[in-house]
């Protein structure tokens, strides 16, 4: 079966024969992989109200147990995002009333960031909807192959998420 991938590959080898266009064939097709699965997601959190950002924020909380809360660094360092995005994130999540701050009883001057009822029901239901998505993406594969590819993409992905700093 042919894809997108391939008829771009033949048409570089066509057009420069001189170049080594291999990595395409593996890299472009983790790059167009990676657009449908931001698609899926988007559709998956929509219905439940979320946008990509929230449910990052949310799941983040959800994730770390009860009583679901984490500080604001904490939460820094599992979404990758600025101080000051991550403020006006739990602001607006807060406006929503899917999380709440509270004072943080080891640091007078600091806040903890903790899942409202609703924030929790919403992330626990968009990761079900998210989970469907992804088995009907990944449903022309063998359980086989689901885990040789995971493991080959974390030989990829590895080095760059244990980057130290």
């Amino acid at each position: 079966m042919e894809d997108e991938v391939d008829r771009l590959v033949a048409a570089w080898r066509r057009e420069r024969p001189d170049l080594d266009v291999e990595p395409l064939e593996v890299l472009s097709r983790v790059s167009r992989l990676a657009r449908h699965l931001d698609r899926a997601r988007r559709l998956a959190f929509s219905e439940h109200g979320l946008e990509p950002w929230e449910f990052d924020v949310l799941t983040s909380l959800r994730r770390a147990g009860a009583p679901y809360q984490l500080s604001p660094g904490q939460l820094l360092t599992q979404t990758l995002v600025t101080s000051g995005t991550m403020t006006n994130r739990i602001d607006r999540l807060a406006k929503k009333g899917l999380v709440e701050r509270l004072p943080d009883p080891n640091d007078r001057r600091g806040v903890l960031v903790r899942l409202s009822p609703e924030g929790r029901d919403r992330a626990d239901q968009a990761l079900a909807g998210l989970l469907a998505q992804e088995r009907a993406i990944l449903a022309q594969l063998s359980r086989t192959q689901r885990g040789d590819l995971a493991g080959l993409l974390r030989q990829l992905t590895a080095p760059f998420d244990n980057i130290p700093g």
